[in-house]
């Protein structure tokens, strides 16, 4: 039976990370009646093991991705004024190490990092005398000179959220933890016989005229076994890890440090009191439940005390996580060298029902590989509607206007204060960042912190809980804890424990 009525879907998308979060939005704004499914939590494979950051890829320019790095700083625009509360620009200081990479090379690579993009807004690299500045805090005294750049940061995760909320809002029907088994053709090659198995083995059987495949490290398994259509595409799978430590230096900036390897590691400031530190490059054969290794964690820890005047140990590290990147195959051997551009394929001539494929892609770049899918699959959909998501916001990213990013979610925060008096402001302004615009829906009837409910830690009530798992699809504790809020890092272990088993008492009541 097909569970979507008489009509077929126009489009289902096999995966919950951002590029099926992204091309679901987009296609639901272009009036098509859209489908998407995900396998377990949204956004907890690779969509939200990242390092959160939007940014051209500086090192990137080292291996002649010029498109790349330059539709990524157009993109890192585009997505700031798009989600003003869940992206603000970070500085970055680049301390200059002779022997790694001579000053000329910098100077010449900053340059085209500024001006790739001619309508750039934020503010221009510069040199800086590191003992001198403000962006030499946190660095060992011996470091003299280097240079600052910008770049941005991002809530990868709940992006994610806030582009299914959207396509939810125009039509699109979300299937969370909803495994795809099986598509196929039907008999006259015309539509997508779709279906999946939901909570509990409960079968869905859909239908479509179209099918993406976005489903990350799994996009070769996906079509080998459940599709059966076959591709010479590939993907390389390159874990990435990250640590957590107590916070590491004052100061608003982030720092780009360079190894003796040729890699470049992240010290980033990171929810209120921690710095988050990454990323290793490293080839694995398997998608599943990467960790971070005590190896890792060593490297990491090793690059950070070189350069920080803290020095970082392996038992500082508060959290780790891991993702596995699903590159393009594009033949490189080092794993820091392959691609991060996206390639799309799409199976099926004209008058079939398509197959559209996403091999690789990047969290930055996530809206225009929606465009450029839309706009692959446009000859199988002439109806549909054309490119929209460039100049709306995302769901609950709606601010006045200011003159900066800042100054946006500033002034929201502001108004949001003066209408919620009666709670700490600090609070108001942690619950913006997640929430932005939807803070009213959250805060209803809200008109002092013992109307939050209980509190579990940090800044973590029932009230945003319970609005989670109505509006968000959070279902666990670790979607509550690690993806749609942050706030497991301020909890204890024994908060967390508990936590969970509330979760677990409460499921049945949830409403």
């Amino acid at each position: 039976m097909n569970e979507t009525g008489d009509r077929p879907l126009d489009l289902f998308v096999v995966g919950g990370g951002i590029n099926g979060a992204g091309i679901a939005c987009d296609a639901a704004g272009r009036a098509l009646k859209v489908g998407l499914c995900e396998m377990h939590d949204f956004a907890s494979a690779t969509s939200s093991k990242a390092t959160k950051l939007i940014h051209g890829g500086l090192r990137y320019l080292e291996q002649y991705e010029f498109r790349l790095v330059r539709e990524a700083l157009q993109e890192r625009e585009v997505l700031l004024a798009k989600a003003p509360h869940l992206s603000w620009p970070l500085r970055f200081v680049l301390p200059h190490e002779p022997h790694l990479r001579p000053r000329w090379m910098l100077r010449l690579g900053l340059f085209l990092y500024d001006h790739l993009d001619w309508h750039m807004t934020l503010p221009k690299s510069i040199a800086v005398d590191l003992p001198t500045s403000k962006f030499g805090v946190g660095l060992k005294p011996s470091f003299q000179k280097g240079f600052v750049y910008s770049d941005a940061w991002v809530d990868d995760a709940r992006l994610v959220i806030c582009n299914l909320k959207s396509a939810r809002e125009m039509g699109a029907r979300i299937f969370a933890r909803h495994r795809c088994v099986s598509a196929r053709r039907s008999a006259d090659g015309k539509l997508w016989n779709i279906t999946l198995e939901g909570p509990g083995g409960v079968p869905v059987q859909l239908q479509a005229r179209g099918l993406v495949n976005a489903a990350g490290p799994w996009v070769k398994h996906f079509l080998d076994e459940q599709t059966e259509v076959k591709t010479n595409k590939r993907v390389r799978l390159i874990k990435g890890s990250h640590i957590i430590v107590p916070r590491l230096h004052e100061g608003d900036h982030a720092f780009i440090l360079q190894n003796s390897d040729g890699r470049i590691v992240f010290v980033i400031p990171y929810e209120r009191s921690f710095s988050l530190i990454g990323t290793t490059d490293i080839a694995v054969d398997s998608s599943e439940a990467p960790v971070c290794s005590p190896k890792e964690i060593t490297y990491l820890c090793d690059i950070a005390s070189r350069y920080m005047q803290k020095p970082v140990r392996p038992e500082d590290v508060v959290w780790t996580y891991s993702g596995v990147r699903p590159l393009f195959d594009d033949g490189d051997d080092n794993p820091s060298a392959v691609t991060r551009d996206y390639h799309l394929e799409v199976d099926g001539a004209v008058g079939t029902a398509p197959l559209l494929s996403v091999f690789g892609g990047k969290i930055t770049t996530y809206r225009r590989l929606a465009e450029h899918a839309l706009k692959d699959l446009q000859p199988y959909f002439p109806r549909m509607g054309g490119p929209w998501t460039d100049s709306r916001a995302v769901y609950d990213g709606e601010m006045a206007d200011a003159p900066t990013f800042e100054k946006a979610f500033e002034q929201f925060v502001d108004g949001a204060a003066a209408a919620y008096p009666n709670l700490p402001k600090d609070l108001v302004h942690v619950l913006a960042r997640r929430h932005g615009s939807g803070l009213d829906d959250l805060l209803e009837g809200v008109k002092s912190v013992a109307d939050l409910g209980r509190q579990f830690g940090g800044y973590l009530y029932e009230a945003e809980v319970r609005h989670l798992v109505r509006d968000e699809w959070a279902v666990e504790a670790e979607d509550v804890l690690w993806r749609r809020t942050k706030e497991g890092l301020h909890m204890t272990e024994a908060q967390r424990t508990e936590f969970a088993r509330w979760m677990d008492e409460q499921r049945p009541n949830f409403t």
